[in-house]
């Protein structure tokens, strides 16, 4: 459970931290491209999954799993450094608490952590003194998703969003530069934690504010279209769960990511298992997904007493012969800033011109882009809008549709009043529109022209903090 005393004293001083001050980090956008590119650059790295489901045989530890079964005898983290090394890995990215809530750091946040377990020791340093000793970058895993302190959802309070803030900010402040902060169980069909709940804007801003060139990527992508960066600043795929990157036509800074044995987490039988073939983890992974501006990621579980398999180890190496890290890898196309801040559109009320009975206008802001408005194909100038309950802040405006509407307009209406925003002629499925704040009642867009009966998956509406 969260300690109480300790949150009292964190409410009460909130107001003085930096990372908590409601102006924003400024994002320098060319410093952005620049630290998404050489994250693309890298390549190839290892995934660390480790933390008290490895020694329950679950990927998903019970939640009151005892702090005393995480008791490994010969923990090393400079034999993954190692491991990485022969694989010609770049970096590694550690798991600091999973889905069960139990961080492997020495955090001041709960007493639920690996300081008191049998090992007491900070694992998260040894592994990023470790790496860096190897010449290796050094990235975090961290889960919103948080049973044992029942941070899951319709149940998040106010100090469960403030234990998040300080977790994030003693592992951006306690272990050196950070290059990437790999947040799972967030906005996820099976976390069902909302980037509302859980505040993105402010949780992204609070990263940038004390480690500029941290990335932070979200690896729940299914959800979101490929062709934007929606909450992140790194497009994932989780292969195992049925994401996967197109390498033909991808046009963003990506990751796709793969467990090297049978499970994330480490299990009783993989010390005998089969692993994945290390000719398809190059072949058909690593290569041309380097040709496609996405950095592969192989996660290697270390076993009860805190080291890698003999045949994992095995595996690495042979890994390490086959591939070799190109001298240059290709630069990603121009591409829009990422969308991180709070959609005013979702679920607001909607109204739009004529359409079938099957697909009326609450299918463009439900917050789901398999769905959809669809016109009417008896309507020769359709439009959509969505109120914003009373004048609103507006300075960002995404339409997500199927790459039928090919010239438009987008307009904003105050007091009675309807303005022009943007003439657009974009004809990519996700248009993207940026532009000095108005204030609005509502918005909407005109659609003039277009290839077939327009349709829009998701009309979103944002006052991003510039």
């Amino acid at each position: 459970m969260i300690n109480s005393r300790v949150w009292a004293a964190l409410l009460a001083s909130a107001l003085l931290l930096p990372g908590l001050k409601s102006t924003a980090q400024k994002i320098d956008a060319e410093q952005l491209r620049k630290d998404q590119q050489d994250f693309v650059n890298l390549g190839f790295g290892m995934f660390i999954h480790y933390g008290i489901a490895t020694y329950v045989d679950e990927d998903w530890a019970d939640p009151n799993a005892p702090a005393s079964l995480f008791n490994p005898k010969k923990l090393d983290a400079n034999q993954w450094a190692q491991a990485a090394k022969s694989a010609n890995m770049t970096y590694g990215c550690l798991t600091t608490k999973h889905h069960s809530g139990f961080p492997i750091w020495d955090t001041k946040t709960t007493s639920y952590n690996v300081m008191n377990s049998p090992l007491k020791r900070d694992v998260v340093k040894e592994y990023a003194d470790a790496f860096r000793k190897a010449g290796l970058k050094v990235m975090l895993y961290y889960s919103i998703l948080d049973t044992h302190h029942k941070l899951r959802p319709n149940q998040i309070t106010k100090a469960h969003v403030e234990m998040v803030k300080e977790q994030i900010r003693e592992l951006l402040t306690n272990y050196g530069d950070i290059s990437a902060l790999i947040i799972d169980g967030w906005d996820a069909p099976w976390s069902r934690i909302t980037y509302d709940e859980i505040p993105f804007e402010e949780i992204y801003q609070l990263v940038k504010s004390i480690q500029p060139h941290c990335l932070v990527m979200d690896l729940n992508a299914a959800k979101y279209p490929a062709e934007a960066l929606f909450y992140t600043d790194i497009k994932s795929y989780e292969q195992g769960a049925g994401q996967h990157i197109s390498k033909e036509t991808n046009k963003l800074p990506a990751l796709s990511c793969l467990p090297l044995q049978n499970n994330w987490f480490w299990k009783t039988s993989m010390p005998r298992a089969r692993l994945k073939s290390p000719e398809e983890m190059v072949n058909k992974n690593l290569v041309p997904f380097n040709q496609a501006y996405c950095n592969f990621i192989l996660n290697v579980a270390p076993n009860r007493d805190g080291l890698f398999d003999e045949n994992a180890l095995v595996a690495l190496k042979e890994i390490g012969k086959l591939y070799k890290r190109p001298a240059s890898l290709p630069a990603f196309p121009e591409a829009d800033a990422p969308i991180i801040s709070h959609n005013k559109a979702k679920f607001q009320p909607a109204n739009s011109s004529w359409s079938g009975d099957y697909a009326i206008m609450d299918f463009g802001n439900d917050d789901r882009f398999g769905s959809a408005w669809n016109s009417h194909p008896s309507v020769k100038q359709p439009w959509f809008e969505v109120e914003l309950s009373g004048d609103k802040g507006v300075n960002l405006i995404t339409i997500t549709e199927e790459g039928k509407i090919t010239q438009y307009r987008l307009e904003y209406e105050l007091n009675g009043v309807w303005k022009t925003l943007v003439n657009g002629t974009n004809k990519s499925r996700v248009k993207v529109h940026r532009f000095d704040r108005v204030w609005a009642d509502k918005v909407r867009i005109v659609i003039e022209e277009y290839t077939d009966t327009p349709s829009i998956n998701e009309f979103g509406v944002y006052n991003e903090r510039r």
